[in-house]
């Protein structure tokens, strides 16, 4: 018999060279014994002598990938199992990864899962709590892994809070982020992690603010978020007093006349606008300006900028991240390009009216970016009757729509942009459609982008002489 020892946790790169060493000499599983620190020696068992010079063991990558996970896992049979897969895959069993049915197979799956499992909860439950050391800000958290899954979840951890100084502190170890790389530390206590700080309060009055009564399951609640996390979750002390107030929650939702908010009520807002009648660009201007916005996201209104009674008037998708920042329509990259493309058709923009569907900039927060989300078809429809107002009140000879959700808007209906490009009529309107500008700037080759956007200035020259 032979002894392996290895030390405690993940120790992926212990096994390889353990497993090249047993395969060099052409030991069995049946003849090993593995063990890890801190367990009782084998007697019985001569220590496995290092081999640093064995070749390595071909194996599948679809093994090799299973390997790598399985030895996250707590169970202390976890080495022997793994021994016995690739001893097998190299002993005449090519193909056993493809029998699901086979126990140690079976075995290897199951484990593998467990672990995925556990890094998805860590990433899911994780709380970060603030200290100040020395007047500089830290954010710690305390969490309890059921497997040795430290190293492989702190990634997720650093890509998400690079801006960050954090740590995370387990039982079975500790990792750092300060803002340039991963540092892996000793094992942790509970009472060397903040016991809370003062943002818990407003998030769980917000938890328990958006917790919905008439939806509560607290078996599928225990199943998404197991009991033994509770105590590390802030929010999980509110959890009893709302499943026992949930009936009598529920009972009043259902009993409360169903209301729409007032900026999310079509019908309402529509009518509303048709009440205002602007007379003038300015007046119209003033009531888009004040309004709510009908899209998540937006800081102000976007108006539309140029002379009235221009020849040609382009009509964007909404603004972006820029146009948001400046309260000016097309001055991001797409309204970059636009500008170039203008003047190589020979149109100057300060004589053309640019304005856009939507009025505000719908986007979804991440980190310190606000990425562009596309309008919904009912958000462009109560935005519409701002555009066909303001329209009325510039008398384009043409509208160019820029896109699919500008054509949506002028057209009332989805129009394709693909199959319709040219010469169109938006109702009374005479007008052209072409692609939007950034469209150009997400095709993906040189060859391509020049390809199309000489095709867009080609667009635009038709679109002065259809004017003129």
């Amino acid at each position: 018999m032979r002894s392996v020892a290895l030390r405690a946790g993940a120790n992926l790169a212990g096994f390889r060279a353990a497993l090249r060493a047993l395969m060099a000499e052409g030991v069995p599983p049946a003849e090993v014994v593995w063990q890890e620190e801190g367990a009782p020696a084998d007697l019985h068992a001569r220590p496995l002598v290092p081999h640093p010079e064995a070749p390595a063991v071909p194996l599948p990558r679809a093994a090799v990938d299973l390997i790598a996970t399985v030895v996250m896992h707590r169970a202390p049979e976890r080495y022997a199992r793994l021994h016995d897969l690739c001893w097998r895959l190299t002993h005449g069993e090519a193909a056993l990864l493809d029998d699901p049915s086979d126990p140690l197979v079976h075995r290897l799956g199951a484990m593998a899962r467990e672990i995925r499992r556990e890094i998805h909860k860590m990433h899911a439950f994780v709380r970060f709590r603030r200290v100040e050391e020395a007047g500089l800000e830290r954010y710690v958290a305390w969490f309890e892994p059921e497997h040795f899954i430290l190293e492989a979840a702190a990634p997720f951890f650093r890509d998400r809070f690079r801006a960050l100084d954090w740590t995370i502190l387990t039982p079975v170890g500790s990792v750092r982020w300060n803002g340039e790389s991963l540092a892996f530390g000793p094992p942790a206590t509970r009472d060397e992690a903040p016991a809370g700080d003062p943002v818990e309060a407003a998030w769980t009055g917000y938890y328990a603010a958006t917790f919905n009564p008439a939806r509560v399951n607290p078996a599928r609640m225990r199943q998404e978020m197991p009991r033994r996390y509770w105590r590390d979750l802030p929010e999980a002390a509110t959890i009893p007093g709302l499943i026992a107030e949930a009936p009598a929650r529920a009972r009043e939702m259902i009993e409360k006349e169903a209301e729409m908010p007032r900026k999310r009520d079509p019908a309402r807002a529509v009518a509303a606008m048709a009440e205002q009648r602007p007379a003038s660009l300015a007046e119209l201007n003033a009531i888009i300006a004040r309004s709510d916005p009908f899209v998540e996201g937006g800081t102000r209104a976007v108006l539309g900028e140029g002379p009235d009674h221009a020849a040609i008037a382009f009509v964007g998708e909404q603004p972006g991240d820029q146009e948001d920042s400046q309260g000016r329509p097309f001055v991001g990259p797409a309204g970059q390009l636009l500008d170039r493309a203008l003047a190589e058709a020979g149109i100057g923009r300060a004589a053309c009216y640019l304005t856009n569907a939507v009025k505000h900039f719908k986007f979804r927060q991440t980190g310190k970016r606000r990425l562009h989300q596309t309008p919904t078809a009912g958000e462009v429809r109560h935005y519409r009757w701002w555009l066909e107002t303001e329209l009325d009140l510039v008398a384009p000879r043409l509208t160019v729509a820029l896109g699919a959700t500008a054509a949506l808007a002028l057209a009332g209906r989805a129009v394709p942009v693909t199959k319709n490009r040219g010469p169109w009529r938006f109702g009374d309107r005479p007008g052209y459609l072409t692609v939007h500008p950034s469209y150009l700037l997400r095709l993906p080759d040189a060859e391509a982008k020049a390809r199309e956007y000489a095709r867009f200035v080609e667009d635009l020259r038709a679109a002065r002489a259809l004017a003129a």
